[in-house]
């Protein structure tokens, strides 16, 4: 028979860390190794008891769960941190992943999907809830977009030199933009500058060349 699976639970809500905690003693296959209701009990806990497994929440007084995530693995990388969130943005999920979570799950996630993610994460797998597994999938299969043209240039002088390659005047560009000529006339310096060319002839023909200036002039 093999060892159950020690868990120690960081939430600072009683009602769940309590449901989490009939969970853990509900069965053979895992143990409650202790509870905790801040980040930095989390901590101190990891380190005295050496779990197999912290389930994290990520908002909780004091210290969060990102940075409480971090101080775990970096103390005891064999622990694996499983968070068990309500946050499902995206900036959490990667925070969490970058921080050494091996897993990601919502509160809303029933038990036998908590179980078997504690199990999971135990046994060094990546694990996540199956609504962010398809936004994982979605963020890693997505088409990165194109780099923009004249990467040195600011979004405003690219839209300018757009217009100068149409072969409008500074005061044309003024009035399309609602800007001031003298505000052109900056943007276009800067943009000579920054292509390295003499003249706004040189910074057409390569605007031209990188495909700019090919929309109506209407």
């Amino acid at each position: 028979m093999t060892d159950p699976v020690r868990v120690l639970i960081a939430d600072d809500h009683p009602l769940f860390r309590d449901g989490l905690t009939a969970l853990l003693t509900d069965g053979p296959d895992t143990e409650l190794a202790g509870t905790a209701t801040s980040g930095t009990e989390a901590v101190d806990l990891a380190r005295d008891t050496q779990p197999d497994v912290v389930v994290m929440d990520l908002h909780m007084p004091g210290l969060n769960g990102i940075e409480a995530t971090r101080r775990i693995v970096a103390d005891s990388p064999h622990i694996a941190v499983l968070v068990l969130t309500m946050f499902d943005d995206d900036d959490s999920i990667f925070a969490a992943l970058r921080a050494g979570a091996r897993g990601y799950l919502l509160k809303g996630a029933d038990r036998d999907q908590i179980r078997c993610a504690i199990h999971a994460a135990a046994n060094g797998e990546i694990i996540f809830g199956a609504d962010l597994a398809a936004k994982m999938l979605g963020y890693f299969t997505a088409t990165p977009a194109p780099a923009p043209v004249f990467p040195q240039l600011t979004d405003r002088e690219r839209e300018v030199l757009e217009l100068v390659a149409q072969g409008r005047h500074n005061a044309a560009i003024a009035t399309r933009l609602g800007l001031s000529q003298k505000t052109i006339r900056n943007h276009v310096s800067n943009i000579l500058t920054k292509l390295q060319v003499a003249d706004r002839a040189q910074a057409i023909v390569q605007a031209r060349d990188a495909g700019l200036g090919r929309q109506s002039r209407t």
